[in-house]
């Protein structure tokens, strides 16, 4: 087994699976939905255009800096300013980081990687306002889901591994799974058409659990603190 590993980053994502009307709302994690849309962005399927290939993908994500859910409120006219539009609010992560493991057979990664480094259609997290920042492919390795998202190394930007004062530091994995997987549950994000005019999801099975994964900056305290100081030099 195959996996090709992105680092989803951003100042901020949105992921919405539920959203509704004028109550935009993020899940707290990538969603199988919007992972699946940016691979087709970037091979430049336009929303009409099959993804049947990309629904035989296996995805997790390991959320290495979950950041902060923040609100925005949101108020419009018309283009002439005659009539006010609906209010509307709408949320993100800020400041969040995650590495998502696509498993799939090495000729298609392959594939979905050269994609990945000259996109067709511009890429984003979630929302069009949502670009990724930094480097998003981390390369194919060898291994299962649950292998490559325990060895990967922890993802998360410098100064948040500084402020973990441990030597490892516990990540959430969601991942696919089988539908009779003990402690699954079923998430309505599975993409059957991105079509505007008849857009439909169908349900997947999940599964989440922690890994633990080495802090890179941790350096182990040395006690210096010696109890026969107090005794003096000897005479």
């Amino acid at each position: 087994m195959t996996a090709l590993v992105l680092r989803l980053a951003a100042p901020l994502q949105s992921w919405g699976t539920s959203s509704r009307f004028t109550r935009r709302g993020t899940d707290r994690q990538p969603s199988r939905s919007g992972v699946i849309g940016l691979l087709a962005a970037a091979q430049g399927r336009r929303r009409t255009d099959s993804i049947e290939d990309l629904m035989e993908l296996r995805i997790g994500v390991r959320a290495d800096q979950p950041g902060l859910v923040e609100r925005e409120f949101q108020t419009a006219r018309t283009r002439d300013g005659s009539a006010a539009m609906p209010l509307s609010e709408r949320y993100y992560l800020a400041d969040a980081v995650f590495a998502a493991a696509i498993e799939a057979p090495p000729a298609l990664l392959e594939g979905l990687r050269e994609a990945l480094r000259r996109p067709v259609f511009p890429l984003f997290l979630g929302r069009r306002s949502c670009p990724p920042a930094g480097k998003l492919d981390h390369g194919l390795h060898e291994g299962s889901l649950d292998e490559v998202l325990t060895r990967l190394p922890w993802l998360a930007s410098r100064a948040v591994q500084q402020a973990c004062k441990t030597a490892v530091t516990p990540l959430m994995v969601t991942r696919d799974c089988a539908p009779d997987t003990p402690g699954s549950q079923v998430v309505h994000d599975d993409p059957l058409t991105f079509d505007h005019r008849h857009r439909q999801y169908g349900w997947r099975s999940v599964v989440q659990h922690r890994v633990e994964v080495p802090n890179p900056t941790w350096v182990p305290p040395v006690d210096t603190h010696d109890p026969m100081d107090l005794l003096g030099e000897p005479v």
